[in-house]
């Protein structure tokens, strides 16, 4: 009989494959797709971020939710263990800003390519199926039953069948139903790292705008929960781009009972939370009013909105200019010193009122899943079958961006194979 089954052919599952192969047991990884690591491929924009480069405490506060239950699983198999893995087998690295790596190639493909290496070994068989129920024996799991009728028997069974994002990639909660018919409760599920849907209609007026080296800062009762430097993208429903979908997952909110696309989008409502755009961090407020006077002094005798193309992107100066409730025709000459200080304050916080999030689907991650309080931490086995064992993003837990949820999976995987 194979000593273990797993089901989910994405990060976690070929992670724990090749760990559980390592140790000398047979396994079998039953994948819906006929392409292993879809999602994989398209994690960090394609160029795969592998894990962070970090130490156990750091990686520890990156974990929003459970981040105690996840310490057995990276003292296991921690960052350090992560890059030795890939670069053991031939794939060079870097660390980037955040201490966040990635292949030196910048190609998601090569990362899954070791993965799927891995795979090639006689312990390991690969198939292809969509597992729509448990097998149980005296009470412990003993396989799964497969949509097209075929059963798959093995001594353990790891769900490793990821969250509902991306569906497209296979992600489409297949595992939470099955954890549910093991008496598992499933945290309720919502979307993080997503782009935000805002009470404001402006960035619908900016649609497509996307501005480089701006600071984007979230506050909740005027407490600063997020603040970073980076790129953000307008869209016709709020933000997106690197910097909204890293602060997303810092903006927390009972899930809805009932998800729905217009249920996710109005998750934020009456949160608190407030987001403020820099559009010129690298000046202070002094220095960016002798930058206005200076391009003012250029177009005297212009209407303001055809003055400031030299300083802003130009879908962006009606938006700007009516928040800081300065009339287009305005001459420049005219202008008051309350008006320009009115400006230079919009410049140096645009303000959006965040309202809830884009569908779960087109989050990268969710948040959410099987409760962690019914599953042990030394082993990743379920506390109410044995036999059961979990990992990566089908567990209610999740990390910033960085790597870290990539980490989660690694690390999940490899303990949950090895026991």
């Amino acid at each position: 009989m194979t000593d273990l089954l797993i089901v989910g052919g994405g990060a976690a599952g070929m992670m724990a494959a090749s760990a559980a192969a390592a140790c000398g047991k047979r396994v079998v990884l039953l994948e819906r797709n006929a392409r292993l690591g879809r999602k994989l491929l398209i994690t960090g924009k394609g160029r795969c971020n592998v894990t962070n480069n970090c130490d156990l405490d750091t990686l520890l506060s990156n974990i929003p939710r459970n981040p105690r239950f996840l310490y057995g699983a990276f003292h296991r198999f921690g960052p350090a263990d992560t890059m030795a893995f890939f670069e053991s087998r031939g794939l060079a690295l870097k660390t980037e800003r955040g201490n966040r790596v990635f292949p030196v190639s910048d190609r998601a493909a090569d990362v899954a390519k070791v993965l799927e290496r891995e795979l090639e070994n006689p312990l390991i068989t690969l198939r292809t199926g969509r597992a729509v129920g448990l097998l149980t024996e005296e009470g412990r799991a003993v396989g799964v039953r497969c949509e097209d009728g075929a059963e798959y028997r093995a001594k353990a069974v790891l769900l490793a069948t990821g969250g509902k994002s991306y569906p497209l990639t296979g992600s489409t909660g297949d595992g939470y139903r099955l954890a549910e018919e093991a008496g598992h409760t499933i945290v309720p599920l919502a979307p993080s790292l997503i782009p935000v849907v805002t009470e404001e209609d402006e960035p619908k007026d900016m649609q497509g705008l996307s501005l480089k080296n701006v600071t984007l800062t979230v506050t909740r009762q005027n407490k600063t929960v997020f603040s970073e430097l980076g790129e953000l993208l307008f869209t016709h429903f709020g933000v997106s781009g690197p910097l909204v979908l890293s602060a997303s997952a810092h903006m927390r909110a009972e899930p809805p009972k009932t998800p729905s696309e217009k249920a996710f989008a109005s998750m934020l409502k009456g949160s608190g939370y407030r987001m403020s755009i820099d559009w010129k961090p690298g000046l202070t407020e002094e220095q960016l009013d002798k930058r206005l006077l200076r391009d003012f002094s250029k177009y005297q005798n212009k209407d303001i909105i055809n003055s400031l193309g030299e300083l802003l992107p130009r879908k962006s100066i009606p938006v700007l200019l009516r928040r800081a409730g300065i009339p287009f025709e305005t001459k420049v000459n005219s202008l008051t010193r309350e008006q320009r200080r009115a400006f230079v304050e919009t410049l140096k916080g645009f303000t959006l009122t965040p309202e809830g999030f884009r569908p779960i689907e087109e989050a990268i991650i969710t948040t959410g899943g099987v409760d962690t309080r019914q599953v042990n931490p030394k082993n990743m086995e379920s506390k109410l079958l044995p036999g059961l064992f979990f990992a990566g993003e089908i567990l209610d837990v999740d990390g910033y961006t960085g790597g870290f949820n990539l980490q989660i999976a690694f690390s999940t995987a490899v303990l949950a194979a090895e026991a």
